[in-house]
């Protein structure tokens, strides 16, 4: 959907951003737009030319999807993606990750073409940004488990010939990081060839101290550690590929490549009581590699049928070395390594067409998924609670999915259902677990209702079901030493999540608000447990758990003038209840973000966060008042150059302590990351041009849980 902007000349920065409009209006008319390869679901096709003045909000209620224009706001100049998702309503930006509040396995698109790295997010930049859609109840087309999809829309330009974007980006808090980037393509009408590569060098310090209190024997006891971790990590990325695309049809392909090194240092002691301390030191090694191939296939039919499918295969290792030495000469180190290795084939097709005087959508989706690990503990002592394993573990899934959607009127309605088969087979040792091998049959219905009251006020309800899968590094059946009283492991027998979710929302001219209630039989949460293969030994592991839990949220968001202000009033309260203890402090946060657009291209961000103190799941959240985080970019050279200084926890009061009371075992955990910082950002871009790739992911949920 294309969009124009009417702004009245009342300030200089208002008649500055009129005069931009009428220049961007004129190197765009002309301009053809590609198809996504995205679900009919997105408001894109079914909301007409929209005229936006001065009094409408900036972040507006369409369905259950918040839609933002970033195209002639003041958040056009914020930087990259990352930037600007930062001053967006229910999106959070920590450590360079995107959150989404009230929600958790969140999907991104760019253009259709789901992300597979957040980096991406720092190689785009916000000039060529247009518009950002969070769909808050993902339909039918989804994974069952997808709690949110963030849909981002590039501008489109067709150059012919070469063009390249490239960019640095440098930080520094207790240590050095560093980002390069570049892409680059060539165009020839109807095709085109792209590559992009980037390098990221990241530093980073933690340190903290852990305590757990139970009682041993009848009598209490305290076991701790402290951490002083520094880990560095260099992480590269190729990617290579080509799309052709006439008239209706396109079809491309690409290949990427992502190496990655890192190390770990930590100095730290451990105690039992108070006369038995030492010191200790754990370093590792790791390395891996991944190799992704994808292609797609697009066309219209007729003008009114679209057929899309997507095809992909991965392959992945990793490995790592792990020693843990004490200088005391009675106490052995202790050492160990593990190499994982996965392969992921994937297919997806579906169709969108009219029905019934509405757009439906339907297809099927197929993955097979082979995963291995094998651990091998080097300390004959250890061994005896912590042995040598081998696991291999193989998946084969298959959904068929179909979703509708109408409008009559002032009323929207949209209907789907998902089905799941999903075989799962594990080996431990070579010798098949039939305890833990299942074959799982699910149907996901989900329904959303909305009804427009005005131009400005709208309300929507849905409902939706999912089955969520954990990740495979948690259904793992080995332990990992951690100290002489703790190991950390998975757990083998970790059952699926089914998760029934009601969400309210609405819109009242700038303010909007959200109201979640969803219950999960079946998630994961974590535990700290006495041991009983070693005495006075904790481990800590996964475990499935019942909680249900409300949301609410409240948003006000304006633009005045050149001002862009956003403020989030959030409440979580969760209700769970395990061996005796109640889990059910409510949450209270905030989020108050801000955008200034100044004369000669100058825009300044600040935002404001804290939270209470309160539970989720088994954690026992501090309370953080407030964090403070802002930043100053400029453009230049007709805006082909950006420069942006940004400083992070400006007073370092984030905090990330908790604690947790499971099974007799009273944990106080204490830590602090090095998030106080400063970093500058280069970007300079020669005949931009966004890529026409139009290829997705066909098992995304799938790639996540590698």
């Amino acid at each position: 959907m294309s969009l124009s902007v009417t702004l009245q000349q009342k300030s200089y920065c208002m008649k500055k951003k009129s005069i931009m409009l009428l220049v961007a209006a004129f190197s765009l008319g002309g301009t053809a737009s590609a198809q996504n390869a995205e679900p009919a679901d997105t408001v894109a096709r079914q909301l007409p030319e929209v005229v936006i003045t001065p009094d409408m909000p900036a972040t507006r209620l369409e369905g259950s999807t918040l839609v933002s224009v970033i195209s002639g706001s003041v958040l056009k100049d914020a930087g990259n993606a990352l930037d600007v998702l930062a001053q967006l309503p229910m999106i959070t930006v920590k450590d360079k990750s995107v959150e989404i509040t009230g929600r958790s396995n969140v999907r991104i698109f760019v253009d259709g073409r789901p992300l597979h790295d957040e980096d991406e997010l720092r190689m785009l930049r916000s000039q060529d940004m247009k518009r950002v859609e969070l769909l808050m109840t993902p339909g039918a087309a989804y994974e069952s488990n997808v709690g949110a999809v963030l849909k981002i829309t590039t501008k489109k330009r067709f150059i012919k010939g070469l063009s390249a974007t490239s960019g640095a980006d440098t930080e520094r808090r207790r240590r050095w990081s560093s980002m390069e980037h570049i892409t680059a393509g060539y165009h020839t009408g109807a095709g085109e060839l792209f590559f992009s590569s980037s390098f990221n060098h990241s530093a980073s310090l933690i340190k903290g101290t852990t305590v757990s209190s139970l009682r041993h024997e009848g009598q209490p006891v305290q076991t701790g550690s402290t951490q002083n971790n520094g880990h560095t990590a260099n992480v590269c990325t190729a990617k290579v590929g080509f799309n052709h695309s006439e008239n209706t049809l396109s079809f491309g392909a690409y290949y990427r490549i992502n190496p990655e090194h890192g190390n770990m240092a930590n100095d730290g002691t451990e105690w039992t009581g108070a006369s038995d301390w030492t010191e200790r030191h754990i370093s590792r090694r790791t390395s891996a590699v991944s190799h992704l191939v994808s292609a797609y296939f697009d066309d219209t039919f007729s003008g009114k049928y679209h057929l899309h499918f997507d095809g992909n295969f991965r392959r992945s290792s990793s490995g790592s070395d792990v020693c843990t030495s004490y200088p005391h000469p009675q106490i052995a180190a202790v050492g160990s390594s593990e190499d994982r290795r996965s392969t992921l084939w994937a297919g997806k097709l579906y169709a969108d067409f009219p029905l019934l005087k509405g757009s439906m959508t339907a297809g099927v989706q197929s993955s097979y998924t082979h995963t291995s690990l094998d651990y091998e503990m080097l300390n004959p002592d250890v061994a005896s609670y912590i042995p040598s394993y081998v696991s291999d573990a193989r998946q084969t899934s298959a959904a068929l999915f179909a979703a509708w959607s109408r409008t009559v009127g002032r009323l929207s309605l949209s209907v789907g259902a998902r089905y799941e088969f999903t075989d799962y087979v594990f080996c431990r040792d070579g010798i098949r677990d039939n305890d833990i091998c299942r074959r799982d049959n699910a149907v996901t219905p989900d329904i959303s209702l909305g009804y427009k009251i005005s131009s400005r006020s709208q309300i929507s309800l849905s409902y939706k079901t999912s089955t969520v899968k954990p990740p495979y590094s948690q259904l793992t059946g080995s332990l990992n030493y951690v100290g002489r009283h703790e190991v950390e492991g998975g757990n083998t027998g970790l059952r699926d999540e089914r998760l029934h979710n009601i969400c309210l929302s609405g819109t009242l001219y700038d303010f909007m608000f959200q109201a979640d209630f969803s219950r999960s039989t079946d998630t994961y949460a974590f535990v700290k447990q006495p041991c009983p293969q070693q005495d006075l030994m904790l481990v800590l592991h996964p475990v499935n758990i019942d909680v249900s839990a409300l949301s609410i949220y409240l948003m006000w968001n304006k633009t005045v003038k050149c001002w862009k202000p956003g403020v989030t009033l959030g409440m979580y309260r969760q209700w769970l209840t395990m061996e005796g203890t109640r889990y059910a402090k409510p949450i209270f946060s905030y989020y108050w973000d801000n955008a200034v657009s100044l004369p000669h291209n100058f825009l300044i961000t600040a935002d404001v966060s804290g939270q209470t103190c309160g539970d989720m799941h088994t954690n026992r959240f501090a309370p953080t008042p407030f964090t403070v985080n802002v930043a100053v970019s400029k453009t230049f050279m007709k805006k082909s150059l950006t420069l942006r200084l940004a400083a992070t926890d400006v007073f370092n009061t984030a905090c990330y302590n908790w604690t947790m009371n499971t099974f007799g075992v009273f944990v106080d955990k204490r830590q602090t990351y090095d998030r106080r910082g400063v970093s500058l950002s280069v970007s300079y871009r020669f005949r931009p041009r966004k890529s026409g790739y139009k290829g997705g992911m066909a098992a995304e949920d799938e790639m996540k849980r590698l």
